[in-house]
């Protein structure tokens, strides 16, 4: 308030002194008029011959306004600014923040992916395996070409021959299961009485008793669960009409792949946007070797593996030793697990007709087979193209038996490899995109995480 009154009064004393200035100064100015009259008149007062009277405009002063005195305005109290609540956050929280929203995103997307494949598993299994079917038979359509045989015919006879081939395996194992049905059982038989006699002297004191509870139980078991074993019989043949449907589906698409396989991608390849068009086309035909060398190094390896251990079966003189090969063949289609199942298989079936000492014996050349396929067939026939870590291939392999069963077993680790190639190939494809000035692969950064992003001088973004 001094201050004020202060400045109050200071202002005030000017105005005072500017006021005097002009009294002064009008006074100044009606001397001078007055003088000037005087002088032009004559003695008498009359006025001079020589000059003619002027009139004289008097201007009057115009009057002196006090300027007005703004009124003081109220001084406010300094609200300090907020800064931005995104600066506030620290930037590793705000990096976890959208990798989250962004892994959500995803987990969400594959949800709703599996609900899907769940929901068509029939026709997703059928493309699947017509896919694997043709990434096997497309080499021999190539081949065909080259000897001068039009598209259509090269691919009518590499089909025609490749599904006449298959039919004539699926017809050779039924064929020899039935040939060997009669004399498999009464070596079973045999086999669970010598097991029983063994078990009686064995040094685990399991009496006759107990043996008799158990085969009492479980024939017990079989009759309670009758109504359960006619469903899961009417269950069977929904299932076997579903396996006919699905294999006439991945015939239909295998022909339509080998024939017409360059045109499909080609409309894929335009669904995709345009940015991440280049980088997709050259993804594409790398996922696809990747497919052919495995599909084409798991039948070799499938079939070494089965001609050895028949071999061996066979020598050891184990019942079906053929149809136990072919078994071999097919369950290697689904590594680690499948090899597992089938030399399971061939160890109990050695056990329940040939004894003991004849199952350690299946079991040992199981074993050599398999460690010879892990340490030196698949590295050497597959290559490093289509390596996938174990543990990768067992969760791979876990998953696509709980989504789709057997066929999401067999599909499941091609999908990886493919996907390990594909990513792999992408990242090396944006890398050198970004060495030669193409700038960021993809949107610039944003929101948040784009609150320290500076452009440098080669427009790239650095943070």
């Amino acid at each position: 308030m001094a201050n004020r009154e202060g400045w109050l009064g200071r202002l005030g004393n000017r105005l005072n002194r500017m006021e005097a200035r002009l009294n002064e100064r009008r006074a100044e100015v009606e001397a001078e008029t007055s003088g000037d009259l005087s002088g032009r008149t004559g003695p008498a007062g009359a006025p001079a011959a020589t000059e003619a009277p002027a009139a004289v405009l008097t201007v009057p002063a115009p009057p002196v306004v006090p300027p007005a005195i703004p009124a003081p305005h109220p001084v406010k109290p300094a609200v300090p600014t907020r800064p931005d609540p995104a600066s506030v956050v620290p930037w590793g929280m705000r990096v976890a923040a959208e990798a989250s929203w962004r892994l959500l995103l995803l987990a969400g997307m594959l949800w709703v992916l599996m609900k899907v494949i769940s929901e068509v598993r029939l026709v997703v299994l059928a493309f699947a395996a017509a896919m694997l079917v043709t990434a096997m038979l497309q080499p021999f359509v190539v081949r065909l070409r080259r000897l001068g045989l039009p598209r259509g015919l090269a691919t009518a006879v590499t089909a025609i021959l490749g599904f006449v081939v298959i039919g004539l395996v699926g017809w050779f194992v039924v064929w020899q299961v039935m040939e060997n049905l009669d004399d498999l059982s009464d070596r079973v038989r045999d086999g669970i009485n010598e097991l029983k006699l063994w078990a009686l002297d064995s040094p685990f004191h399991v009496t006759e008793k107990q043996i008799n509870d158990i085969a009492k139980n479980l024939s017990e078991t079989i009759g309670t669960n009758t109504e359960q074993i006619t469903s899961a019989g009417l269950q069977g043949v929904t299932v076997l009409v579903e396996v006919l449907t699905g294999i006439l589906l991945a015939m239909f698409s295998t022909l339509f792949l080998l024939y017409d396989g360059k045109r499909i991608w080609n409309w894929a390849l335009g669904l995709v946007p345009a940015a991440a068009r280049a980088g997709v086309a050259g993804a594409g035909p790398r996922a696809w070797r990747t497919l052919t060398a495995y599909v084409r190094g798991t039948v070799i390896v499938a079939l070494i593996d089965a001609i050895f251990i028949g071999l061996g079966i066979y020598f050891l003189d184990v019942p079906m030793a053929v149809p136990l090969a072919v078994f071999i063949f097919l369950f290697a289609f689904i590594p680690l697990v499948g090899a597992v199942v089938s030399g399971a298989l061939a160890v109990v079936v050695a056990l329940v007709t040939q004894g003991v000492f004849t199952a350690l014996m299946v079991l040992l050349v199981v074993l050599a087979v398999q460690q010879i396929e892990g340490h030196v067939l698949q590295p050497f026939i597959l290559g490093r193209a289509v390596r996938v870590h174990p543990l990768a291939v067992v969760l791979s392999v876990a998953a696509g038996g709980m989504i789709a069963g057997i066929g999401g077993a067999v599909v499941a680790v091609p999908l990886v490899a493919v996907t390990n190639t594909v990513v792999g190939y992408l990242k090396a494809y944006s890398r050198d995109q970004h060495h030669l000035g193409a700038g960021m692969v993809g949107p610039a950064p944003h929101g948040s995480t784009a609150l320290n992003a500076v452009p440098d001088r080669e427009g790239t973004t650095t943070f």
